[in-house]
């Protein structure tokens, strides 16, 4: 197989640069940088049938993602995670077709491991040998999982009241683990000093170009799962953005391979009350967001004040005709409860995010009762036990 990876291409100016040459933003604009492919050539030589017969996993897609060599990939089985009909939660929530796409099925626990598989891979393809990360948890958990895989040295920086089980993993997978006092902003400055220090390479939410493609898949899957055809309504909670504006570059992809039609879902955000900056920015009509002062809830994962790709989360959720709005701490907490007694899956506080926004956006009409909507849980409520009561 070959990857018809063909340029990088800058998100703000459209310059492009060499994909085989090391980056990380866009040199001019400092933005982000997306993987772009020959996506004229793929059309007339990939069959979407064919493909979708291949085992399962983020790597049936390898000619659409951005690794030259199949020698180079560090897999773990990663994707290929369930879309389950949640029949249960229609009925109490008066809707015809509700789905939920479980990440919490992926290796490490959540989809992180979409995005690191993707990168580690391009890192070591393109020569590198130590990489960083800051990390609200889980994608700690996956960069170190996968640079043990690869035999590369691996440093995470997480805020020091991150999930316990994010930092045993890595450390179990033998990350060199610092411990921030902050938040995830604290630990980037922390993991960029360090890395200019000893010469690491920064693999943050989308200040490297290949992250978003392991994110990107889950868009690819969501199509195929539907028969090649997209949902009304993607509801996603919404840190750094990297998979919502990984699934709209894989809806545009697929537009350009006739693998789907120009039909797009509401893209739909779900922040905390107590961290929304995207939420703030779609109300005032902003393309940016100014950063969220004092971040604060349960969801280690969106607990992020400021995200790189605040534009391309914005203009995705506004070209979509979807929507962002918040939920509180109890909300989630309520909605793991419900997820799990419903259907048997205990999402991550994240993942519960969704349904508890999806609850208020049927009471306000946003939502009709008809429209199909798909549920992201972002990873596994088992990276959360602390959150949840032990009977007595």
């Amino acid at each position: 197989m070959k990857s018809y990876l063909s340029h990088l291409e800058c998100t703000v100016t459209g310059e492009t640069y060499d994909a085989d040459v090391l980056h990380t933003l866009s040199p001019g604009a400092q933005a982000v940088l997306y993987p772009r492919y020959d996506l004229p050539a793929a059309a007339r030589e990939l069959d979407r049938t064919a493909i979708a017969a291949r085992p399962p996993g983020i790597w049936r897609f390898f000619e659409l993602m951005p690794v030259r060599d199949e020698a180079n990939v560090v897999t773990m089985g990663e994707g290929g995670t369930p879309m389950l009909r949640a029949r249960r939660l229609e009925r109490a929530h008066d809707a015809r077709t509700l789905y939920i796409k479980d990440e919490g099925l992926n290796p490490t626990g959540s989809f992180k491991a979409r995005g690191l598989s993707a990168a580690v891979s391009r890192a070591k393809e393109l020569g590198l040998a130590k990489l960083t990360v800051p990390s609200a948890g889980n994608a700690a958990g996956a960069l170190a999982a996968y640079c043990a895989r690869a035999g590369m040295e691996c440093h995470v920086f997480m805020p020091a009241d991150a999930p316990d089980a994010n930092k045993k993993e890595a450390a179990l997978a033998g990350a060199h683990v610092s411990l921030i006092d902050g938040l995830i902003s604290d630990a980037a400055a922390s993991s960029r000093a360090e890395a200019a220090r000893l010469g690491l390479f920064d693999m943050s939410t989308l200040r490297e170009p290949y992250r978003v493609e392991g994110k990107k898949t889950m868009g690819y899957e969501i199509a195929q799962d539907l028969g090649w055809r997209l949902p009304e309504a993607i509801i996603y909670p919404t840190g750094g953005g990297t998979g919502i504006v990984g699934m709209w570059k894989a809806f545009e992809e697929m537009e350009a391979l006739g693998w789907i039609g120009s039909e797009r879902p509401k893209m739909i955000v779900v922040q905390a009350e107590g961290c929304a900056p995207i939420v703030r920015a779609f109300e005032r009509g902003e393309r940016h967001a100014e950063p969220w002062e004092n971040a604060q809830t349960i969801a280690a994962g969106i607990r992020v004040p400021s995200a790189i790709g605040d534009y391309l989360i914005l203009d995705a959720v506004r070209e979509s005709g979807g929507t962002a709005l918040t939920v509180s701490d109890d909300d989630m907490l309520d909605a793991m409860r419900e997820m799990a007694s419903a259907e048997g899956i205990w999402p991550a506080p994240e993942g519960a995010a969704t349904l508890a926004g999806y609850a208020k956006l049927r009471a306000s009409g946003f939502l009709a009762p008809e429209t199909e909507t798909v549920l992201m849980n972002t990873g596994s409520g088992l990276k959360y036990q602390e959150l949840v009561e032990t009977p007595s």
